[in-house]
C-alpha cells in the first residue's frame, strides 16, 4: 500500500514578497492569491488595532525561507 499525500511545508516566500515573504508563504500553503492575504492583514490591522503586526513579525522571525529551486 502506499501513501501519495503531499506534505505542505509553511515557509517565507523568496519570489512573492512585499516585505518578508510572509504573505507569499502562507498564500502558497493556503492555495490562495497572496494579494488577498495582504488585504485581509491591513483590514485587520486597522480593525485589530496593531495586533497582526506582532504575529507578522513573528512570523517573519519564526518561519524560515524556501530554499533555492
Amino acid at each position: 500500500m502506499t501513501n501519495n499525500t503531499t506534505v505542505k511545508k509553511l515557509r517565507r516566500s523568496r519570489s512573492d514578497r512585499m516585505l518578508a515573504g510572509v504573505c507569499g508563504g502562507w498564500a502558497r500553503m493556503l492555495g490562495v492569491d497572496a494579494a488577498i492575504l495582504r488585504i485581509a492583514f491591513v483590514a485587520t490591522t486597522i480593525f485589530g488595532l496593531g495586533t497582526p503586526v506582532l504575529l507578522y513579525a513573528a512570523c517573519w522571525i519564526l518561519m524560515p525561507e524556501e530554499t533555492e529551486g
